[in-house]
């Protein structure tokens, strides 16, 4: 997509974040900044999470705005597998933003990473994200009962991947 680039998230950030996470929209977010300080305190992070090779996130710039962010985390138990998350501003939904984010996320992790799998994980009743996992050739695996965490209780996700093929 003309005008999508994703950088390494910046304390900066923080602010339009919260703006972004806050909108009452934004209903399937399983985790929500709870002030200003707490969104930094997490941004702060992000440079050990990319050092100790467990978290990439990424912020998601559009024609020069910050409309949303992006990142993968790698399993630390099968470190050739990452799992994807993303959100987008409400006033940007439905543009393809996602889709073209989540295929730059993949050019890094394929590439730059060397991950061979890549997951996305979304509630059942989140329709955009798997309309977003569809767009980009994800296949659906199923339904991992429990998985994600949403309010505080356990909820069933879809599973959706994509492998990368190595030299046999």
């Amino acid at each position: 997509m003309k005008h999508l680039e994703i950088r390494y998230q910046k304390v900066s950030d923080a602010k339009r974040f919260l703006e972004i996470l806050s909108h009452p929209d934004f209903i399937y977010m399983p985790v929500k900044p709870k002030n200003l300080e707490a969104e930094k305190a997490f941004l702060r992070q992000n440079r050990e999470k990319r050092k100790s090779n467990t978290v990439y996130n990424f912020s998601i710039i559009y024609k020069g705005e910050l409309v949303g962010a992006i990142g993968v985390r790698i399993n630390q138990n099968l470190k050739h597998v990452g799992e994807v998350g993303y959100f987008v501003d409400r006033d940007y939904w439905g543009k393809g933003i996602a889709p073209a984010a989540v295929t730059l996320l993949e050019e890094f992790s394929f590439g730059h990473l060397q991950l061979t799998r890549i997951e996305i994980l979304m509630l059942k009743k989140n329709k955009a994200s798997q309309r977003v996992a569809e767009k980009c050739e994800y296949r659906k695996e199923g339904i991992q009962r429990g998985k994600l965490l949403f309010n505080g209780k356990p909820h069933d996700a879809y599973s959706y991947a994509k492998t990368r093929r190595i030299g046999s």
